[in-house]
């Protein structure tokens, strides 16, 4: 999903907000709520876009759907609503969740591996890489990509961590011939 200027600038006031009421996790899992929301019934965005739909009657819906949401997160969907920008709720979460993770010691990493990895070997992954880049705890994301043969090659941000037999085949073979 794209991150737009306008997305970072609403995830950054939301997660100022956040922090500042000690929120940080409920905004988080209200943001992800919503998101899961969206992709599990894409009309729904698109009825909060509708021009023929007045401005109030979508800050009601919103109001009404998202009835037990913290309070910051309604008012910033209302406030997405009035701006027309209710799009990018979906980059906004995302964004959010990235500064969340920061803030926490934490960062975000796609671990993809030829076959599912069990909690032991997440854990120790987590701790292997999240010194590596001055994390104190890795959150991980499993893909399943059977072309790597075997190993395990690690994304965290834009560092990647390559160490399947894939990718040492190929450095074999620059060895070999280069």
């Amino acid at each position: 999903m794209t991150q737009s200027i306008v997305a970072k600038r609403y995830a950054q006031a939301l997660f100022e907000l956040a922090k500042e009421q000690g929120q940080l996790a409920e905004v988080g899992a209200d943001l992800q709520q919503i998101v899961k929301v969206a992709e599990l019934s894409p009309d729904f965005l698109a009825v909060l876009g509708a021009p023929k739909i007045t401005i109030e009657k979508k800050k009601e819906m919103v109001a009404q759907l998202f009835a037990g949401a913290t309070p910051v997160v309604l008012n910033t969907l209302q406030l997405l609503v009035d701006k027309k920008r209710i799009t990018e709720v979906g980059a906004i979460a995302e964004v959010y969740r990235e500064l969340a993770a920061q803030e926490q010691g934490s960062a975000n990493a796609v671990v993809y591996s030829t076959r599912e990895l069990t909690a032991e070997e997440r854990e120790s992954i987590s701790t292997a890489f999240a010194k590596r880049v001055g994390k104190q705890q890795l959150t991980i994301t499993n893909e399943i990509d059977p072309s790597l043969l075997g190993g395990i090659r690690v994304q965290i941000g834009n560092h990647i961590f390559d160490s399947t037999v894939l990718a040492k085949l190929a450095r074999l073979e620059n060895e070999l011939i280069g």
